[in-house]
Order: structure tokens, then sequence, then C-alpha cells
């Protein structure tokens, strides 16, 4: 004759109650986790630096702050510098581009 060990129930519901709290924990670090491994966004250029633009293209490069563009390239227009890779602007100039008189101009197709 088989013997069927009982438990009481109050040792079955802190079983149920340590279950629900490790499943609630268990999602709210994925949440955490999928909140800031999306908040993070790459800066156009490092500290001390800022960016500048391939003047009749769609260049750009990074320039130390202490000196001026290189020939070929100008500053972008104040309101208009890109901060952040793929932020609005940085969007923006990648169809767009400054010709020699400072004027925007559509940039030339990328192939």
């Amino acid at each position: 004759m088989s013997r069927r060990i009982s438990r009481p129930a109050r040792a079955s519901r802190r079983g149920r109650v340590r279950v629900r709290i490790a499943a609630a924990a268990l999602a709210g670090a994925a949440a955490a986790s999928a909140l800031t491994g999306c908040s993070y966004q790459e800066d156009i250029c490092s500290s001390g630096e800022y960016p500048v633009l391939t003047v009749g293209d769609n260049g750009s490069a990074c320039v130390p702050d202490s000196e001026q563009p290189p020939k070929g390239y100008t500053r972008y227009p104040e309101g208009k510098v890109p901060q952040q890779v793929d932020d609005k602007w940085d969007k923006y100039w990648r169809t767009h581009t400054l010709d020699k008189d400072g004027n925007t101009t559509d940039a030339p197709q990328i192939d």
C-alpha cells in the first residue's frame, strides 16, 4: 500500500507566494533591462570635439574644439548641429549639405 504524504495547506500557499514573488522580480528585471538597453545614444563626436560637414557633400568629421575646420569642411549652421547618431539633425544632414557660399542644398545621392 502506498502512503501519501500530505503537506499542510499553509506550506503549500507559501510555495505559491514565493513563486509569484520570484516571477514578479524576474519580470521587473527584464523590463528594466529592456528600458535601459534602448536608451543609450552614441555621440557624434567625443568630448572636446565638434562635428563639421563636408562642403558640397554629405560627409562629416570631428575636429578638436581648439581648431578650425580643415579645408573642404565647414561648421554646421547654428541650431542644426547633430549631437547623437540618428538624431533629427544627423538624419537631416544625410540628405542635405552646404555649398561653398553656406547655402543649404540637397546632398549628392549615396550609391
